[in-house]
């Protein structure tokens, strides 16, 4: 394990997938884990459900009270390209952040072992390459439901770091932040497919409210990307996408909701930064939500985990 000193070096990694294609995607992955790796990135993040990919855009041909078969065929591609965990998939992931001696947060589309149900799901694995935790997201949003199912177990999963205490919540579950600060996170990951301007509002907010620091993380890919091979309604839905559905803005936000590093757009990067994590602390001096500056006799979340 790298020299930790007092920074930490995080790589956020805006990435393409493979669309599609879970073995393809799982390469890139290990590849760019292992550049980072190699640039020093002790906490490295990918974006929610980069394996296989973000299905932006399909329906699946979903209407209310009707499906196709041929619709059913092209949610059987998804479902075939989703991944098992644990399984030898997760176990090259974790090979690639051993070799790196780093951790690594990734979102995927992870299938139920004993159940027909896929989950938009969050990993950490640890500089060993252990399989630290599994966040399945809560409630997926909108159309997502017809693709994810809500979680039925692994809630707010947090990892004790070297740095404090990191946990991730998954896209629009970072509306609803109470749950890790509760578990006192410090650094907040922060996985996601949205790119708009009041979403940036949202995770500076988180910033200053968590008094953490906010690691967020989007995909960039582009319409060109998808295969051609689908079914039903898919091509239509696809031709009608804007030409980057997914055109990145990922950053790291300081405790104090300022920008450690600008959003990047429109293009596939790493992008580094060294941080110092002992700014979180002093940032609760005066402010510490779940904390000095709460009232517990008054007010309590309640999380009954499982």
């Amino acid at each position: 394990m790298k020299d930790l000193q007092n920074k930490l070096r995080v790589a956020l990694v805006q990435a393409t997938p493979v669309m599609f294609n879970k073995d393809a995607t799982i390469d890139k992955v290990c590849d760019q884990i292992r550049e980072a790796g190699a640039n020093g990135a002790q906490l490295i993040v990918f974006p929610e459900s980069l394996i296989p990919c973000y299905p932006y855009g399909l329906t699946y041909g979903f209407t209310v009270g009707s499906r196709t078969e041929e619709c059913r065929d092209d949610w059987k591609i998804y479902y075939d390209n989703a991944v098992l965990c644990p399984s030898a998939d997760t176990d090259r992931i974790g090979a690639a952040a051993k070799e790196a001696g780093a951790y690594v947060s990734i979102g995927y589309t992870e299938r139920g072992r004993n159940n027909g149900t896929l989950y938009c799901a969050n990993m950490i694995f640890g500089p060993d390459g252990t399989l630290l935790c599994n966040h399945r997201k809560l409630k997926p949003t909108g159309a997502e439901r017809i693709v994810w199912g809500d979680a039925d177990r692994d809630y707010f999963p947090t990892v004790d770091s070297p740095w404090g205490t990191m946990g991730a919540l998954i896209c629009w579950e970072n509306y609803m932040p109470l749950a890790l600060y509760q578990k006192g996170v410090s650094l907040y990951l922060c996985p996601n497919t949205n790119n708009n301007p009041e979403w940036h509002d949202t995770i500076k907010h988180i910033a200053i409210e968590g008094k953490c620091f906010v690691f967020h993380v989007n995909q960039y890919f582009t319409r060109d990307m998808y295969p051609t091979d689908y079914h039903g309604p898919a091509a239509d839905e696809i031709a009608r996408l804007p030409k980057a559905p997914c055109n990145g803005g990922s950053a790291i936000i300081d405790p104090y909701g300022h920008y450690v590093t600008e959003p990047v757009w429109d293009c596939e990067t790493i992008i580094y930064a060294d941080i110092d994590p002992d700014q979180a602390a002093r940032a609760r001096m005066e402010f510490d939500p779940c904390g000095h500056y709460s009232r517990p006799d008054v007010t309590e979340l309640i999380v009954h985990e499982k």
